[in-house]
């Protein structure tokens, strides 16, 4: 029987038989999904989280690494989503959106590999450290072993004559003076297929250390031409692909090396470093404290993670930080008088991180343009505008967030129209398509960095705008926002909005969390409350409190179930009669979300069950036929959801609202897979008509607050929660927030910019 919804029975449940078959919810998500939006088995993922949600009894979206099979085993058949090389009668012509979009993430490495080598040089390999390096790896293990507080390592320097001990004080914030755009390279074209000469010699060094072939053009796109002699080498090299794990890496190195290779092989422990820190990215971090990625070398029997981590900087694979230090000449007294005996100053909690150089410039390079944003000067033009306190705020400051629901987009799309009244040039961005369709008039991010979307670009490589509005904030990962902000002109405005409440970004970083957290432009928080039953559920969630709200046209129902296979047989039957028949919402404009794409209950279970009784066939198309729903990765956690029109020799055609999308045959399996069911990951940013919320008894561990809010909230008329998690439900929404990611960003903006009260 459904019932309207109430807060779930108080009181202790026996356990399903689904919650007692559930398996481990932490390391196994290390199995699951990929960065690049795909799984070891080929099977497209929603990118990573800061939630740990569940998986094959293990993760979701926020899964930890591009990695193994649920075996263990290499991925076979594993493709990345990256754009197919092209001809060279292929180079000038137009670039598909996918391509055109991983040539702006190029570009961005490029700048950062520039920015890197305007550095000082690395440290000769072999050598010792010496100077800040060595201090800050002496200061990490003189704190953590509680001998030293990391004061006396980190205050100004004089120590003593020709000490070494202490580090560069944080560079000063700028003056008033306004920091120059750099200018911005114009487009590039699409990358090169690896020469055929370069694939066969990968695959005749993959097959003699006995690695799976399907390997061959990631190693060779992934380590160029050269990839063989790398691999030669040093084997570890393989776990710059996505998919291998370090023991796969460890079993190719001892086939290749012989007795010439061990655990404390700087090449290994080199590349454990790395592989840990990209591991640490794929859960949302930009850096880990150097105590974790120790311990994570120690469990991977390095014999002296120390030496390891010395090596590793020297040789500049990873690079050394510490923010939030208090400036040289900051009043000491000030800080004694806040301190009482017994309690550590927020000196001493600063910790030293690691982290690698494509995002520690990302997010040094994005906190320069904001600051360059935020200190722009007052806008007379704005003087016209009806004065609202976004128009306020926009008129005073080049940077400006704006928080709030569903129906606070209105807001900041009104701000637009006000500008473009005003005859300044204004565009309103969103995460995905579907964002554009229930805000007319919008592009999507990925459109207006690729170019394909927006007003283009001028002679500096700066959007042709005076005011961007990017709605869905929180969806943005730290090189994304680089790129975006870094393409702000001078004197332009940009409004970051978006529900804080949401889930995070599925790339690294933090970005409109930190943004907010430091406080150092306007923020605008609407009153405008999101309707109906709905919204009231929400908004309740969002404060932490899962309360009973009244639903007399049944737009929130709660279906109990007992067991996982209960589940999805009550989905089925949702999906196909109930919500059609009572609510009057089509099966095609119902959306299954769950927490996982694994489980006797996740996304392949239901998208099995649902392509069973909505649209049978034999899967002629890869494992598809025409008819069926999928969920279409074309780059790192974005999802575009489409229908499978039919295929040919060029790939998989589909209609993506409206749009028509050819998949390459040979990206069909990492990047498509079916989607009546998605990950919460996967739908955020988007809406349909009605939604069923999936939550099964090995589904428990994977909740949160973040997880809930953003799953009951993509219904736009109707929400249907199967539910069989019992207090675990209402627990995580009052006790499990969002869980806390490692980035550098707030302390970068404070030390650049004053809070603003």
């Amino acid at each position: 029987m459904e019932h309207a919804v109430t807060a779930p029975s108080e009181g202790p449940q026996p356990p399903t038989a689904a919650e007692e078959q559930a398996g481990p919810p932490a390391e196994d998500r290390a199995a699951e999904t990929a960065a690049d939006g795909t799984t070891a088995d080929g099977e497209t993922a929603d990118g990573t989280a800061a939630v740990g949600e569940t998986a094959d009894g293990g993760a979701d979206g926020d899964a930890e690494a591009e990695n193994a099979s649920e075996d263990g085993q290499p991925a076979s058949g594993t493709a990345g989503t990256g754009a197919p090389g092209t001809t060279d009668g292929e180079e000038a012509a137009k670039l598909s959106e996918a391509e055109a979009e991983l040539a702006a993430q190029r570009e961005l490495r490029a700048r950062i590999e520039q920015r890197k080598a305007e550095k000082e040089g690395p440290i000769q390999s072999g050598t010792k450290l010496s100077g800040q390096t060595a201090d800050l790896l002496a200061a990490v293990r003189a704190v953590e072993s509680g001998e030293k507080p990391s004061g006396a390592f980190f205050d100004s320097p004089g120590s003593g004559e020709g000490s070494a001990s202490a580090t560069a004080p944080r560079r000063p914030a700028p003056g008033p003076t306004e920091a120059v755009r750099p200018r911005i390279p114009g487009p590039q074209t699409g990358r090169r297929a690896a020469a055929p000469e370069t694939v066969e010699a990968v695959r005749a060094v993959l097959v003699e250390g006995g690695a799976p072939e399907t390997l061959t053009a990631q190693v060779a796109e992934s380590l160029g031409e050269q990839a063989a002699a790398m691999l030669r080498e040093n084997p570890w090299q393989l776990l710059s692909v996505s998919g291998v794990r370090p023991e796969q890496a460890d079993g190719f190195a001892r086939a290749l090396l012989g007795d010439g290779c061990g655990p404390g092989d700087e090449r290994r422990t080199a590349a454990l470093v790395t592989w840990q820190l990209e591991r640490a990215a794929l859960l949302g971090h930009t850096a880990l404290e150097s105590s974790a990625v120790r311990s994570a070398l120690a469990e991977r029997s390095v014999p002296d993670p120390d030496e390891a981590l010395q090596q590793a900087i020297a040789e500049g694979a990873v690079l050394v930080f510490q923010d939030g230090v208090p400036q040289e000449g900051a009043d000491e007294s000030e800080t004694e008088t806040e301190s009482t005996p017994g309690e550590e100053s927020a000196e001493q909690a600063v910790p030293v991180l690691l982290g690698l150089d494509r995002y520690a410039l990302a997010e040094e390079s994005l906190a320069d343009s904001l600051a360059r944003l935020a200190k722009t000067g007052a806008d007379a033009r704005w003087e016209a505008a009806e004065p609202t306190d976004l128009v306020r705020a926009v008129a005073a400051s080049g940077l400006v967030t704006h928080t709030g629901g569903e129906a606070s987009r209105a807001e900041p799309a009104r701000l637009a129209e006000a500008a473009t009244a005003l005859g300044l040039r204004a565009v309103v961005a969103v995460h995905s398509e579907d964002g554009g369709r229930r805000l007319g008039g919008a592009v999507t991010v990925s459109g207006l960095l690729a170019g394909t979307e927006g007003p283009g670009r001028d002679q500096d490589g700066a959007f042709a705008l005076d005011l961007l509005v990017v709605l869905d904030a929180p969806q943005l990962d730290v090189e994304t926002a680089a790129m975006l902000v870094e393409s702000m002109p001078d004197g332009g405005r940009l409004v970051l909005s978006g529900d804080p409440a949401l889930l995070a970004s599925a790339g690294a970083g933090r970005v409109f969390g930190d943004l907010l957290a430091a406080r150092v432009c306007p923020q605008i928080a609407s009153r405008t409350p999101d309707p109906g039953p709905i919204g009231e559920l929400v908004s309740g969630i969002g404060i932490g409190e899962l309360s009973q709200v009244e639903a007399p046209g049944k737009e929130v129902v709660i279906v109990p179930v007992r067991d996982a296979g209960e589940a999805v047989h009550r989905t089925v039957q949702l999906v196909a009669d109930s919500v059609p028949r009572a609510i009057g919402v089509p099966p095609a404009d119902t959306q299954v979300i769950t927490v996982g794409h694994g489980g006797s209950a996740g996304t392949r279970a239901l998208n099995a069950a649902l392509k069973q009784r909505l649209n049978p066939g034999p899967g002629r198309f890869g494992g598809f036929d025409p008819g069926d729903r999928v969920a279409y990765v074309p780059s790192p956690g974005r999802t575009r959801p489409g229908t499978v029109v039919s295929a040919d020799t060029e790939g998989l055609h589909l209609d993506c609202a409206g749009a028509a999308v050819v998949v390459p045959k040979e990206q069909v399996e990492s990047t498509v897979r079916h989607g009546w069911a998605m990950t919460a990951h996967q739908a955020t940013g988007m809406r349909w008509p009605a939604a069923v919320v999936v939550l099964p008894g090995d589904a428990a561990q994977g909740l949160s607050r973040p997880w809930v809010y953003t799953a009951f909230s993509r219904g736009e008329r109707h929400l249907s929660v199967v539910h069989g998690v019992d207090q675990a439900l209402p627990r995580a929404v009052a006790e499990v927030p969002t869980q806390e990611r490692t980035t550098r960003l707030r302390p970068l903006l404070e030390g650049l910019l004053a809070p603003t009260p």
